[in-house]
């Protein structure tokens, strides 16, 4: 089970910032940065996200349901079930963070990839990450208001707001923009996936700044870090258990299923840490450390069970295969080849 290299990179940072967190003016200039940089991700993220495709990805629309509500329905329901661990488990700071994680949105690239090597719906995984991402920029930070209230980093009007313009209005111009820009941006991934991952660290920095300035580091001991992941991996499992069986019984196919499991039981860390610093101010570094652990785990288990996934038989696509006269090698080849046209379409 393979450590994200990223991962390392974030701890790296929550080391600097702890280390070395900025002060004073360099406070002022990190936090303007980290607004900028905000922004400008998430205008990167209009810029890439196909209209058509989105449309396209519509006809799927219960599947896309199915993944929606597993996000913002059933993951906020297990996060309030879990106010019932503080204080044996968990301190009410890393409760907040814990429900603050069951409001973010799905995963795209992480989804797309596991989904693609488990031999899944990879169109499917692609629009229903695209469609949460979206959803999420208005969905979760009126879900924080109403269920983290004021003791969830002062949540008001204005905070609502911020999200608005700060993530909302640079997405759609974007949108607008990607018919001049779109070329522009598929040709140049790897530099903006640098500028994207960057940007991140740069929040992550200013967020764990702010809070070691604050002292809010001296709230949390290593029994309660324990106590959190193990909360955690029950979080996980329940979701990955949820997704998949809930899948057969409203009567899915595997490869949908597969794309509702992945796409529906991950929490983007890409999307939740700019929120998390916009919502949570000095308190963002508490907030989004469940977030941050939850990320590793999620990508660890997952890999584990696509590996899994990719060597089971369909059962389904044998059986049907062999009532139209087709013998089942030919039949997964077939799978596999519409699945790699799916991902190099994404």
């Amino acid at each position: 089970m393979p450590i994200d290299p990223y991962i390392l990179l974030l701890l790296g940072t929550v080391g600097l910032a702890a280390l070395v967190p900025a002060r004073g003016t360099g406070a002022d200039v990190a936090s303007g940065a980290s607004t900028a940089a905000i922004a400008f991700l998430f205008f990167l993220y209009g810029a890439r996200l196909s209209t058509r495709e989105a449309m396209d990805g519509l006809k799927h629309w219960r599947l896309h349901v199915t993944v929606l509500a597993c996000t913002f329905v059933v993951f906020p329901l297990l996060g309030l079930a879990a106010r019932g661990l503080v204080p044996v488990f968990l301190t009410h700071p890393l409760y907040q963070g814990l429900l603050f994680l069951t409001l973010v949105p799905s995963t795209v690239q992480s989804s797309i990839a596991f989904t693609s090597m488990a031999r899944g719906n990879v169109p499917a995984a692609i629009c229903a990450g695209s469609f949460s991402s979206l959803v999420g920029i208005l969905v979760t930070p009126l879900l924080a208001a109403a269920l983290l209230g004021s003791g969830g980093g002062g949540f008001s009007a204005d905070s609502v707001l911020k999200i608005v313009l700060q993530l909302l209005v640079p997405f759609l111009a974007g949108q607008v923009l990607r018919r001049w820009i779109g070329g522009f941006v598929a040709r140049h991934k790897k530099v903006l996936g640098l500028v994207d991952r960057g940007s991140i660290l740069l929040v992550v920095y200013t967020a764990f700044s702010e809070g070691m300035v604050q002292g809010i580091w001296h709230q949390v001991s290593p029994i309660r870090l324990g106590g959190l992941l193990v909360v955690e991996v029950v979080l996980l499992a329940v979701m990955l258990t949820l997704t998949w069986y809930g899948g057969k019984a409203l009567r899915f196919g595997r490869a949908d299923r597969i794309a509702i499991q992945f796409a529906g039981s991950k929490k983007s860390l890409a999307s939740g840490l700019p929120m998390a610093s916009v919502l949570f101010g000095a308190h963002a570094s508490l907030a989004v450390l469940p977030l941050m652990l939850f990320h590793q785990m999620q990508l660890m288990v997952c890999a584990v069970i696509a590996k899994r996934r990719s060597r089971d038989e369909p059962a389904e696509t044998s059986e049907a295969a062999e009532a139209e006269g087709v013998t089942p090698s030919a039949s997964a080849a077939a799978s596999r080849t519409a699945v790699g046209t799916g991902t190099r379409s994404g």
